[in-house]
């Protein structure tokens, strides 16, 4: 299947949930999460869930980390979409961030980040069996995991599919996958 295909595909069945199967798929999600090892991270780069497009909901796992795991730093991104390309912020509080015109939270006084990233949380529609992601097309996280040396987690509500049939040089695999019934690696 194509990206675009995908894309369309996991959009739909995505606004499709009801709210107590999206909670329930969250919660399943912050079960699995708990299960990493987080004894190496210093610092977790993490998405903010866009809840209109019911993006998996990433703050009961900071609210985990900050209580279980304080010594870790979380990282967000900002995204600039003139050149496609992200900003990384330490996160301060939920009081700190603000919706952009496409309804993604940003942080707004959240220092700049530009050190080593240990983690990074990766946002997407679909992934397959190879590792491979299909996100909203724009390029942003690709270009971002290509200049790291992190261990890159997808977070998807819903099972693998087989495979993404235009995957590119530019695409990154990742390590892992989080899904509400497991954790698969690649």
């Amino acid at each position: 299947m194509l990206k675009a295909e995908i894309r369309k595909k996991a959009l739909k069945d995505r606004l499709l949930l009801t709210d107590a199967t999206y909670d329930a798929l969250n919660q399943a999600l912050l079960n699995q999460f708990k299960t990493l090892d987080f004894g190496k991270i210093k610092t977790l780069h993490l998405f903010l869930p866009i809840t209109e497009k019911k993006e998996p909901d990433t703050f009961p796992m900071i609210d985990w980390l900050a209580k279980n795991h304080p010594e870790i730093k979380i990282i967000v991104p900002k995204a600039d979409f003139e050149t496609a390309l992200m900003t990384h912020h330490e996160y301060i509080g939920s009081g700190d961030l603000k919706k952009n015109i496409y309804h993604i939270l940003e942080p707004q006084k959240g220092k700049p980040y530009e050190g080593e990233i240990d983690l990074v949380i990766v946002p997407l529609l679909a992934f397959d069996l190879q590792g491979y992601r299909a996100g909203y097309g724009k390029g942003f996280y690709d270009r971002f995991l290509q200049n790291i040396n992190a261990q890159k987690i997808g977070l998807s509500l819903y099972p693998a599919i087989e495979k993404i049939d235009d995957v590119n040089e530019h695409d990154v695999r990742l390590d892992f996958c989080i899904t509400p019934t497991g954790i698969i690696k690649f």
